[in-house]
């Protein structure tokens, strides 16, 4: 998948969050054949990389699940995905990573997240849009804050593929670089 630069532009708050969107769309492994960026999204996930800044904390339920931050935002997710306070189907999360490459090959590493932003399963492989953000807070724990959502764009009558036969949840899964 190549990459556009005015496609690019709504895929990320900066630089370092837009080569992160790169790294995700064109890298070898990623199944879906269509990724568009959402600018919605790229909206939201600054917002959350803030608020996590802020705070000092990686943690997905900073105002409510994820799921609740993209519907709040008027973001339109299908009517299977999650609706509790530990719904995550849309959000990857890490701190403390440097660099938009430290931090995709952490992502990579990391067995739900890749699977979600690589859609190496059928209900991640459907999602096909995109917007991530990257926050640099020098007084604040981990210093740098990465948030990316991935989910499935709005269609009208939308349904469930019957190729998915699990709807994951991934609220407990993020990075944080080790102290040593």
């Amino acid at each position: 998948m190549s990459v556009l630069a005015e496609e690019l532009d709504k895929c990320g708050n900066n630089a370092e969050a837009k080569a992160l969107v790169k790294l995700i769309k064109e890298d070898e492994g990623q199944r879906r054949t269509s990724l568009r960026c959402n600018q919605l999204l790229t909206d939201v996930a600054e917002a959350k990389a803030k608020a996590m800044s802020e705070r000092g904390l990686v943690s997905h339920n900073l105002e409510g699940s994820p799921n609740l931050r993209l519907r709040n935002a008027n973001y339109k997710l299908p009517s299977y995905y999650g609706v509790n306070f530990n719904s995550n189907q849309v959000e990857a999360i890490a701190g403390g990573y440097s660099t938009a490459v430290d931090v995709w090959d952490a992502f990579k590493k990391s067995e739900k997240h890749r699977a979600h932003l690589l859609g190496e399963i059928e209900f991640y492989k459907e999602q096909d849009e995109i917007g991530a953000a990257f926050i640099e807070k020098w007084k604040s724990p981990h210093v740098e804050y990465w948030v990316v959502y991935l989910t499935k764009g709005y269609r009208k009558n939308q349904t469930k593929s019957d190729k998915i036969t699990e709807i994951p949840n991934k609220n407990l899964f993020i990075l944080e670089v080790e102290k040593k």
